[in-house]
């Protein structure tokens, strides 16, 4: 894979939020919450990077920068080699719609007082406003068919779906510029375990029918060794490790990521009694007020006074497929 060149690069990416607040002095600096704090990777045609971690973060935060929502202090964003971060908003328009978004609400993403014909064709009329509105409806009426939604009810509004219909609505919306990547900010978190996989399996087909790259962000790590090519940890906003999903699910060498899977269950109940939980001690750390050096030392069972010291540089286990943030990627727990 690494011979191939990726269609996104994300160099080093860093977006701060301002805090406001009482101060003891007006010229005091304003606190910053750093909610997503030096991230980098790059993604390939066709390839599917989860993207994991607890609530808080960072994960949305860096979703949106990548599609423009949010804006990023640091850092590079190349697609097709073209950096985004900074361009001007012409340019930007241009490759928007070569990268589209599916949000977690499927209801609270959908207009209410838009039937969902009008929902899916919006980005059509947006990208192309000559388009002849029979053309518009055949896409609207094709793609709904793709995404498993009857053609008899392209004139309903989304108060009338289920969930799960609603999250094919976005989906359908998300695709109908036919874009090459889109980013999934936890689509499934808020369906049933049974639509949950539906949805999931549905952007798997779409995905190698329509050739699409996916950045695939969940809670549940089950979800995303499910879908996932290459898996991103992260936590409070910054990478953790990095690796494909089957090195990572099988030998994950950063203490915070041993912690997410040990509480994965298991659907043996025989190993899920056997099976030691590595459980995390205190609460996740203000992203306004980080630790000092590596940011999970406070909670890491295994850190070292050093620790504290610097933020631990990335470490390349085995080959460039594996990325390590952290001063003891060699140990071994018993």
């Amino acid at each position: 894979m690494s011979a191939r060149q990726p269609i996104l690069q994300v160099k080093n990416v860093r977006v701060h939020f301002p805090v406001p607040k009482s101060r003891d002095w007006p010229w005091e600096p304003m606190p910053m919450l750093k909610a997503v704090d030096g991230v980098s990777f790059d993604l390939y045609a066709g390839e599917t990077l989860g993207i994991v971690g607890e609530s808080g973060c960072g994960k949305s935060t860096l979703a949106r920068a990548l599609i423009g929502l949010v804006k990023t202090q640091s850092g590079e964003i190349l697609w097709q080699n073209q950096n985004l971060v900074g361009c001007d908003d012409k340019t930007f328009r241009a490759v928007r719609k070569d990268i589209q978004m599916i949000f977690q609400d499927p209801l609270a993403s959908l207009n209410p007082r838009m039937t969902i014909g009008d929902i899916i064709a919006e980005p059509l009329r947006n990208y192309y406003p000559n388009m002849p509105r029979d053309e518009i409806r055949q896409q609207v009426r094709q793609m709904m068919d793709r995404v498993g939604l009857l053609p008899n009810v392209i004139n309903r509004y989304p108060h009338e779906f289920s969930g799960g219909q609603c999250q094919r609505v976005g989906i359908a919306r998300a695709l109908i510029l036919k874009p090459k990547l889109v980013i999934c900010d936890e689509p499934v978190s808020a369906l049933d375990v049974s639509i949950q996989a539906q949805v999931v399996n549905l952007l798997k087909e779409l995905q190698e029918a329509m050739g699409l790259s996916l950045v695939f962000i969940a809670h549940d790590l089950s979800v995303v060794k499910h879908i996932s090519d290459r898996v991103l940890v992260m936590y409070l906003g910054n990478e953790a490790e990095l690796a494909t999903e089957d090195e990572l699910y099988s030998n994950p060498r950063h203490p915070y990521t041993r912690a997410l899977l040990s509480a994965v269950p298991l659907p043996d109940p025989d190993k899920e009694k056997g099976k030691q939980i590595e459980l995390l001690e205190g609460d996740l750390p203000s992203p306004i007020s980080p630790p000092s050096g590596c940011v999970f030392r406070t909670r890491c069972p295994i850190a070292l006074a050093s620790c504290a010291e610097s933020k631990p540089d990335t470490v390349i286990l085995n080959d460039s497929q594996h990325r390590v943030a952290c001063l003891r990627a060699d140990f071994t727990p018993c």
